[in-house]
């Protein structure tokens, strides 16, 4: 039997990064390092990451990595500040459910709800917001959605199939997972052991009513390929720049 979710009001004070893929695509930035060390704005996501969740109220973050491990284990270990970092290397590429479910071994209270981040994911929002929907639906978890730049052009045509204009990646009026998720610690045996947690774990919750959904109202970029370093490195030296 699942079990149900914590009506407790406490912050969620822990979290978990997969930070173990290959990243292929990402090449060269990773034929030296994990996806998670690739610097954006020259500095390695995993920093936005673990400052973003700090500000936050985050004590303890379990990274789960593999390939280049040394790498980023090298990194934390010199790192300073908050939070504390449990460091778990898969011995074998375990797929990202089951990736969730073997960095949730490190969680210092199991028995407690966490937050959960793909590791290649930029963004700031208010994550006491996310928790706050997610208490308030009573789900076994909520997956923060972003909504859907496409990398494409697009044409405005008008009735007479006249082209009216033109729009560099825009976006759409639908919306992606955004590789940030807040878990009751029911959820975790539902992982699979290997394999993906998207075409097996949310899919079955998903029927039975038990995924909630938390609009993202911020920035937000996936960091999947050399162009969106190049971009999201642009867009956050401008943010910077309007900051300062």
């Amino acid at each position: 039997m699942t079990a149900a979710p914590s009506s407790s009001a406490s912050p969620v004070t822990q979290a978990l990064i997969l930070a173990g893929g290959q990243a292929t695509r990402l090449r060269p930035y990773t034929d030296t390092r994990p996806k998670a060390m690739v610097e954006v704005a020259g500095r390695p996501i995993i920093d936005y990451q673990l400052e973003w969740l700090t500000s936050h109220g985050v004590e303890q973050v379990v990274v789960s990595c593999g390939y280049k491990a040394e790498v980023l284990r090298e990194h934390l270990e010199a790192r300073r500040g908050g939070p504390e970092i449990t460091l778990l290397v898969e011995d074998e590429p375990l797929g990202r459910g089951g990736a969730l479910r073997y960095a949730a071994t490190g969680l210092r209270d199991p028995e407690a709800p966490y937050f959960a981040l793909n590791g290649d994911v930029l963004t700031w929002f208010p994550l006491d917001e996310l928790t706050e929907r997610h208490r308030a639906k009573g789900g076994l978890g909520t997956l923060a959605l972003a909504q859907f730049r496409t990398t494409w052009g697009i044409v405005d045509v008008d009735g007479d199939d006249r082209i009216e204009g033109f729009t560099q990646s825009p976006l759409l009026p639908v919306w992606i997972n955004a590789g940030v998720y807040l878990f009751e610690p029911g959820l975790t045996p539902l992982l699979p052991v290997k394999g993906d947690h998207e075409s097996s774990t949310f899919p079955d919750l998903a029927k039975e009513g038990k995924l909630t959904a938390y609009r993202i109202d911020g920035f937000w970029r996936g960091v999947d390929t050399a162009k969106d370093v190049k971009e999201a490195g642009a867009e956050i030296e401008a943010m910077r720049e309007t900051a300062g």
